[in-house]
């Protein structure tokens, strides 16, 4: 009777742990094509970076607390809400500020190479917090792909021509981006497993608009939604809903049961799907040093995570 509940303990981790790679395949191909929406967006130059957070968060504070009045209360203890701004900072403010303003001085491509180094990153902290150990494999490939990063940046200096141009500051802010995101995952993992995933998703949208409102209330107060074009309405719902509150949603899934650098490895599939929207809709252009800079950047996360043990 006990190996009969052990076996049936086994089926349904393994049926959690589908649906979490199910869910993170579904939020990292938002993510994908969030790219390009973000780009066309910050293109318009309609609202600031600031103020695109500002809609995001708000947005999705608004769904995610709708959503919690059709679900079970559940209390968090007053102990974790700082844990949880803490979470709210490295996953959503900062995060989302670093790749809007990104988003304005980088290409598509180049933006969804550098996002392939977060799960380098991820093992970093995962090895601080979870105590997994760092082979000499791990570090050949970190050292490769920021060999791969710095060759994309001497490259892309000189490279003109509108949304074809991506500065070197924009990729510094990226690689920001990728570590912020990285100790989110690896940090609070545990947090995020103690409750629904809309109970700490709520607190989380709550906090980083609250941090956010004050910087932005003078744009947004003078904002006028009534003369914005019809295509940048559409793409705003597309951030706020799908990008933002269906994608937030969707992670922490992944998170109950999939282990931080497992989770951040679909974040290759940004940049197969950026990378193929953005050359068929003329946003970025190939060229032979951005292959080889994604090339020693794929090369090296390989080398990193063939080093452990498959999850």
């Amino acid at each position: 009777m006990h190996g009969v509940c052990e076996i049936g303990e086994t089926k349904t981790f393994k049926v959690k742990k589908l649906f979490g790679h199910l869910a993170c395949f579904g939020a990292y191909s938002i993510f994908g094509f969030n790219i390009i929406v973000c780009k066309d967006l910050s293109n318009l130059a309609l609202v600031s970076p600031l103020g695109l957070f500002c809609f995001r968060a708000v947005g999705a504070c608004l769904f995610f607390w709708l959503v919690s009045f059709f679900l079970p209360e559940e209390k968090v203890a007053p102990r974790d809400f700082p844990k949880i701004f803490c979470a709210s900072m490295l996953g959503l403010f900062l995060t989302q500020l670093t790749f809007l303003k990104a988003s304005t001085i980088t290409t598509p491509f180049d933006t969804s190479i550098i996002t392939a180094i977060t799960p380098i990153f991820t093992m970093f902290v995962a090895a601080a917090v979870l105590k997994e150990p760092i082979t000499l494999k791990k570090a050949g490939g970190v050292a490769l792909s920021f060999f791969g990063i710095i060759f994309l940046i001497f490259n892309t200096v000189h490279i003109g021509g509108g949304v074809t141009e991506t500065k070197p500051f924009g990729i510094v802010l990226m690689i920001f981006n990728c570590l912020f995101f990285a100790c989110y995952l690896g940090i609070f993992r545990p947090l995020i497993a103690k409750y629904h995933v809309v109970t700490f998703m709520k607190w989380m949208f709550l906090f980083s608009a609250v941090a956010a409102i004050p910087f932005d209330v003078k744009e947004l107060a003078h904002l006028n939604m009534a003369a914005m074009p019809v295509r940048y309405l559409y793409e705003l719902f597309f951030i706020i809903f799908f990008s933002t509150f269906i994608a937030y949603f969707l992670i922490p899934i992944g998170q109950k049961v999939l282990r931080p650098t497992v989770i951040s490895l679909y974040g290759y599939l940004q940049p197969l799907i950026a990378t193929v929207v953005g050359v068929v809709v003329g946003m970025d252009r190939l060229s032979w040093q951005k292959i080889l800079a994604a090339v020693l950047v794929f090369t090296g996360v390989v080398l990193v995570n063939r080093s452990r043990a498959a999850d």
